[in-house]
């Protein structure tokens, strides 16, 4: 099915031949998940290659298509394109294997951008289960990490808990570098754990996931060690709401831009606008970052059932600290389901 709506789209697309490169979109379409391989389709022949490391598990996952072993992928499609005219390549194909390619080949290249996105957004229920678990992960590694934090550990060793405890639960990894904030530091968005000691009074940001069975997870929860500020606390409570406002409005068919105005609109409402400075949201998968992205420009584009999102609304005060809340959202017809369960009443350690 995935290769067929591939071809049909080369076709829409006036390509006679594709190259795909992007080992995440070869696992997609073939189930390979090995470090080295190149897809070429045609309209009568597809094609998989892949070196000797490879060639065994290659035929036994890759079905309906030609797999062989080379070294010499582009070289082989040279071959292989003699009578065909407009290939396709994916345009994040870096600039020297670029220039390789193209002197191997007499043909026209047609670069592609995100050409298998409009179909990886939309998660079948295979991918949903999958990412299902990836949040069970996440929820579960939250919930170990509040009895491990107490004054004197570092943002560190914080990271370091979340990241060893979701390996022990059943993660290949983590699915991007853990942010651990406190203090002050909270109010850096993107705050990568540092050696800060966590003291008490410190609102603690934590935004972590996981990758199991290759599909990601992404969620973040404020704490506090120790009693927070009146301060903090509305701040948190602007950030909760503004968190479940959206979640109690997304379905398919929700605008992007409503998407991103729902929560923020709370936000500036409530006089913190100018520092909520990063996007709603993204749709994730089998890369943490892919599309959907949200912006308030973006009024004809909209949901789409199995589309699934983050929800991620903060807010960031510089020399005083921040909040953020993020949730793992399934877009569903009539409504939505939020797939990390993880608890968002103000959490005091």
């Amino acid at each position: 099915m995935r290769l067929q709506k591939i071809k049909e789209k080369m076709k829409q697309s006036n390509l006679e031949g594709l190259v795909i490169t992007d080992m995440k979109n070869i696992f997609y379409l073939t189930g390979f998940s090995g470090t080295a391989g190149t897809v070429f389709l045609t309209k009568d022949e597809d094609y998989f290659m892949t070196d000797d490391r490879y060639i065994d598990f290659a035929k036994s996952v890759v079905g309906n298509m030609n797999v062989f072993s080379t070294r010499s992928a582009f070289s082989e499609i040279a071959k292989l394109a003699k009578n065909i005219d407009r290939i396709g390549f994916e345009d994040n194909l870096d600039f020297a294997t670029y220039q390789n390619f193209s002197s191997l080949i007499s043909q026209k290249l047609i670069p592609t951008h995100e050409f298998f996105m409009e179909f990886r957004q939309i998660k079948d229920l295979s991918e949903i289960k999958v990412i299902r678990k990836a949040c069970e992960i996440t929820d579960l590694a939250f919930e170990a990490v509040l009895k491990f934090i107490e004054p004197g550990k570092s943002e560190i060793e914080v990271a370091n808990f979340l990241d060893f405890k979701m390996r022990e639960l059943g993660a290949s990894g983590t699915s991007f570098e853990t942010i651990v904030a406190s203090g002050v530091r909270s109010s850096l968005p993107h705050g990568v754990a540092s050696h800060k000691l966590i003291e008490n009074g410190e609102a603690i940001t934590m935004d972590f996931g996981c990758y199991y069975n290759f599909y990601a997870s992404d969620m973040t929860r404020t704490v506090f060690l120790g009693k927070p500020n009146s301060e903090m606390k509305e701040i948190y409570e602007v950030v909760r709401l503004a968190n479940q406002a959206l979640i109690d409005q997304s379905k398919a068919t929700l605008s992007f831009a409503d998407f991103d105005r729902i929560p923020r609109n709370i936000i500036e409402l409530a006089g913190f606008g100018d520092n909520f400075n990063h996007g709603i949201g993204h749709g994730f998968g089998l890369d943490i970052h892919e599309v959907p992205y949200f912006s308030q420009k973006m009024t004809d584009q909209y949901l789409q059932k199995n589309m699934i999102v983050t929800d991620e609304p903060g807010i960031y005060i510089s020399g005083f600290g921040g909040v953020r809340i993020e949730d793992d959202v399934l877009i569903l017809e009539n409504g939505c389901e939020v797939l990390t369960k993880s608890p968002k009443e103000l959490i005091v350690i």
